[in-house]
């Protein structure tokens, strides 16, 4: 079989890599972490009909989708109106991630368990409603409706936070189009953790859970970011816990999504959180987790390549094989990222233990001297047989990672 992995950052990289076991693969734009394991062709996510050619000419039997952007833009539609095979969702079902309010309503309409929520297009009506919470006793948290890459999120612990958080979307623009319009929810309190489901038209199939990091500093201090690194698996969500949440969210939205009229073919990325002892929906995301496919991927062994390809087509999912693993991966990031990127420092790799693998985030090319190029920049990851030979693995990898004003958590996978 011959795929097609759309993307260039550290989830794509993950994926080529997994898929490149089972197949051969071509990535598009791809990055100089996967020229290293797969054949590299610079067409933009964003071009759509030079992708479609792409596959033509290369035969391509399977196009796998990694980021957002593009499947909220409509390539998966377009390619499939050319009778192409591709893993993800149309744009139409795009939408649980694209718009956030459209996500939430689903989600009521559906009866699935989520925080109390209002959207707003008005900020004065947005900040009365936020200040109306906080007089009750709750808090909030401000989200952008449309995709903000993982950061238009703010968890506010006061009316000012919150006041400021809807000014800053809404009236400064800070997200663009993304926070013209913003959904206002009640904070849940709890645990965290991601289940990412491969949904096709007959069945689904939920992969092994991972845990990530999203805020930028230690204790979970300092703002959001797409995520600071991830691990697998996790100890406290057990097998029952997972069946519930397919029962009481996902069964429920691909219901919802079905009688819309929407066929939903890729991904369904449930964010989890436990609040009171039961699980509810954060939020939904319509491709793989960015760091969590990192760890993911890596506790895989034989059959990830059919169940993607079955998803696709249409077909009933075998479960993939499961390794008897831990793995974790410590995202690499620039000084100020998720404020500022950094780009064009030169980056070099001390010496490190046999066995990691470095997926590249945001790294480039100038000349022959390889340079940060994004706020993540490498994801370090390991593989042992616990979670804590491979955190020691990991962070001796993370630690090799040297660019100028390098940083990262030093508390992944700490609290297993």
């Amino acid at each position: 079989m011959r795929i097609l992995v759309v993307g260039g950052g550290g989830r794509e990289h993950a994926l080529a890599w997994k898929l490149s076991r089972e197949a051969e693969v071509i990535a598009a734009p791809g990055n100089p972490g996967m020229a290293e394991d797969v054949e590299v062709v610079p067409i933009s996510p964003k071009k759509h009909l030079e992708l479609v050619d792409l596959c033509k000419k290369r035969e391509i039997d399977l196009v796998v989708v990694g980021p957002e952007d593009p499947l909220i833009e409509g390539l998966a539609d377009v390619l499939r109106e050319n009778g192409i095979s591709v893993y993800g969702p149309g744009a139409d079902g795009a939408g649980l991630e694209g718009s956030k309010a459209f996500s939430k309503q689903l989600m009521a309409n559906a009866g699935v368990p989520t925080a109390k929520f209002q959207t707003f297009t008005d900020a004065k009506l947005a900040k009365e409603y936020a200040k109306a919470r906080f007089d009750a006793g709750k808090s909030v948290a401000v989200k952008a409706s449309g995709n903000a890459l993982g950061k238009g999120v703010v968890v506010a612990a006061s009316f000012e936070e919150a006041n400021d958080a809807i000014h800053q979307m809404m009236v400064g623009k800070q997200f663009g189009i993304a926070g013209e319009k913003v959904v206002i929810e009640d904070k849940l309190e709890g645990p965290e953790f991601s289940v990412l489901t491969i949904v096709g038209d007959q069945n689904f199939v939920s992969l092994p859970i991972a845990q990530d990091h999203k805020r930028a500093y230690d204790g979970n201090k300092g703002p959001n970011t797409g995520g600071m690194g991830a691990f697998s698996p996790v100890s406290w969500v057990h097998d029952g816990l997972v069946r519930q949440v397919e029962e009481t969210i996902i069964k429920p939205t691909l219901a919802a999504l079905k009688d819309s009229g929407i066929t939903y073919r890729g991904t369904l990325f449930s964010g989890i959180m436990m609040d009171e002892g039961r699980p509810h929906c954060l939020e939904f995301n319509v491709r793989m987790g960015d760091p969590e496919t990192q760890v993911i991927v890596a506790r895989l062994g034989n059959g990830f390549m059919n169940a993607l390809a079955a998803s696709a087509n249409g077909e009933f999912i075998e479960e993939p094989e499961v390794l008897q693993n831990a793995v974790v991966s410590v995202v690499v990031a620039s000084e100020h990222y998720p404020i500022l990127s950094s780009k064009g420092s030169p980056i070099t790799f001390l010496e490190y233990p046999v066995g990691v693998k470095f997926f590249h985030a945001g790294t480039t090319m100038i000349g022959d001297q390889l340079v940060t190029n994004g706020g993540r920049v490498i994801n370090a990851t390991a593989a042992a047989g616990t979670l804590r030979d491979a955190r020691k693995l990991a962070y001796r990898a993370a630690a090799a990672v040297s660019f100028k004003a390098a940083r990262f958590r030093t508390d992944i996978a700490s609290e297993e």
